[in-house]
C-alpha cells in the first residue's frame, strides 16, 4: 500500500550549470540541422570545461551544415546564458567540433524504405508520468525547484540584482499528508555570485524568492533554509566543474518521482526514441490525468532498434484510476500511433524546437505554437468519450 504521509525531495539546476550548458549547446546543434533539413539525423554530445567547448557525435543531413555554423550556434548559446568570465567566455573559449557522418548500418535499420516503416533509432525503455499535484501536472517538488531557479535567472538577465552569476542549483523537500503536498520542510539554493558579494544580502534575496514562489504558509523556519551552505561560490560554471550532455536526466524529467529509462534527451533528433517516446509517454500520461481518469499515472514504452511498433505499453495509475489500466492500454494506440514516425507526426517534432527544452525541465512547460507540443491536453475529449 502506498504511503500517504512522507517527505520527498527533488532538485533542479540552472541554465548556467555546466551540464545544462552542454545540453543547450547540443540542442542548439539539433535545431541548426533541423532548420536546414527536417529529417536530419543528429546525435551530438558536448563537453564544456575551462575555456573549452568540444563537440562529438554523428550527423546526417541532405543540406550541408558547416563547422562555422555549428560554432556560431554554440557560442550564441553560451552568450545567451551569460558567460563572459575569464574561465569561460562565449567569445574566447576554444572550440572543437568532432561531429562525423552517421553509420550506414544504423541508417539502414532506421530509415523508411519500400514497404518498411521507419524503425526506432535504438532499443530502450521510456517512461512518462503525470500527477495532479500542480497545475502543470508535474511533481510539486520538481515544479518548485524549477520555478526558483527560473526566477533567479530572470532577475539576473533583467538586472534586478547585480550579484548573481549563471551557475546555480536548487533543492526542495516537501511534506505530504494524505498524499498531498502541504509545506516545505527544507529549501536549498547554491548560486554562483559576483566576487565580494554581500552574503547576507544574497541570502535575504534568495529567501524572498522562496517566499514568492512557494504557496502561502509553506516556508520552513530559517534553520531549514540553506543558501550557499558551503560558503563562497565565486568560481562556477564550466570553469569550476566540467559539463557533459545528458547528465541531468532526472532534472529533465520528474525529479525522481517516477522511473527513468536511462536515455538522455538533449542532442538527439526525434527519430531517437529516447527522446520522442519519452515525450509521447508524458503526453499520454498528462492527458489521462487531465481527463480525470487518474490522479497519478506512469506509462512505459519499449522499442527495439529498427523495429517500428513498440514492444510493450504499460499503464499504472497507482491505485488512483477510475478505469482499469488494461482498458487504457487498449485505447491509447487507437488515439496515437506509437511508432517513431507516428510520434513525430502527431507531436510535430521535426522542427527546430529543442533548445528551450534543455533547461528547467522538458515537462511541465507551456505548450505554445510549435514548442512543447507534448504538453498539450488535446486528447482529453477523446479519452473521456472512450470510457
Amino acid at each position: 500500500m502506498a504511503r500517504s504521509n512522507y517527505l520527498f525531495t527533488s532538485e533542479s539546476v540552472s541554465e548556467g550549470h555546466p551540464d545544462k550548458v552542454a545540453d543547450q549547446i547540443s540542442d542548439a546543434v539539433v535545431d541548426l540541422f533541423l532548420s536546414k533539413d527536417p529529417v536530419a539525423r543528429v546525435a551530438c554530445e558536448t563537453l564544456v570545461t575551462t575555456q573549452r567547448i568540444i563537440l562529438a557525435g554523428e550527423v546526417r543531413s541532405a543540406v550541408p551544415v558547416t563547422n562555422e555554423e555549428i560554432e556560431t550556434a554554440a557560442r550564441a548559446t553560451v552568450k545567451r546564458i551569460g558567460y563572459e568570465q575569464e574561465g569561460f567566455h562565449w567569445q574566447t573559449a576554444d572550440f572543437a567540433c568532432h561531429l562525423h557522418e552517421q553509420s550506414a548500418h544504423i541508417a539502414q535499420g532506421v530509415d523508411e524504405s519500400g514497404n518498411k516503416d521507419e524503425g526506432a533509432g535504438d532499443q530502450g525503455i521510456m517512461f512518462g508520468y503525470a500527477t495532479d499535484e500542480t497545475p502543470d501536472l508535474l511533481p510539486a517538488t520538481l515544479y518548485y525547484s524549477h520555478r526558483i531557479l527560473e526566477r533567479l535567472a530572470a532577475d539576473r538577465h533583467g538586472k534586478v540584482v547585480d550579484f548573481l552569476e549563471p551557475d546555480a542549483k536548487s533543492q526542495v523537500t516537501l511534506a505530504f499528508e494524505n498524499g498531498v503536498p502541504v509545506k516545505a520542510t527544507a529549501l536549498v539554493v547554491s548560486t554562483q555570485h559576483a566576487v565580494g558579494a554581500d552574503q547576507r544580502k544574497l541570502r535575504d534575496y534568495v529567501k524572498g524568492v522562496f517566499n514568492d514562489v512557494l504557496p502561502q504558509g509553506w516556508m520552513p523556519g530559517d534553520e531549514h533554509i540553506f543558501v550557499n551552505p558551503t560558503g563562497l561560490f565565486e568560481i562556477g560554471g564550466p570553469d569550476g566543474d566540467a559539463g557533459l550532455t545528458g547528465r541531468k536526466i532526472i532534472v529533465d524529467t520528474y525529479g525522481g518521482a517516477a522511473p527513468h529509462g536511462g536515455g538522455a534527451f538533449s542532442g538527439k533528433d526525434p527519430t531517437k526514441v529516447d527522446r520522442s517516446a519519452a515525450y509521447i509517454s508524458r503526453y499520454l500520461a498528462k492527458n489521462i490525468v487531465a481527463a480525470g481518469l487518474a490522479k497519478r499515472v506512469t506509462i512505459q514504452l519499449s522499442y527495439a532498434i529498427g523495429i517500428a511498433e513498440p514492444l510493450s505499453l504499460y499503464v499504472d495509475t497507482h491505485g488512483t484510476g477510475t478505469v482499469e489500466e488494461s482498458k487504457i492500454e487498449a485505447v491509447l494506440p487507437e488515439l496515437v500511433r506509437l511508432t517513431p514516425k507516428g510520434i513525430r507526426t502527431h507531436l510535430a517534432l521535426n522542427k527546430p524546437i529543442y533548445q528551450p527544452s534543455a533547461a528547467y525541465g522538458h515537462f511541465g512547460r507551456k505548450a505554445e505554437g510549435d514548442f512543447f507540443t507534448w504538453e498539450k491536453t488535446d486528447l482529453v475529449d477523446a479519452l473521456k468519450q472512450a470510457f
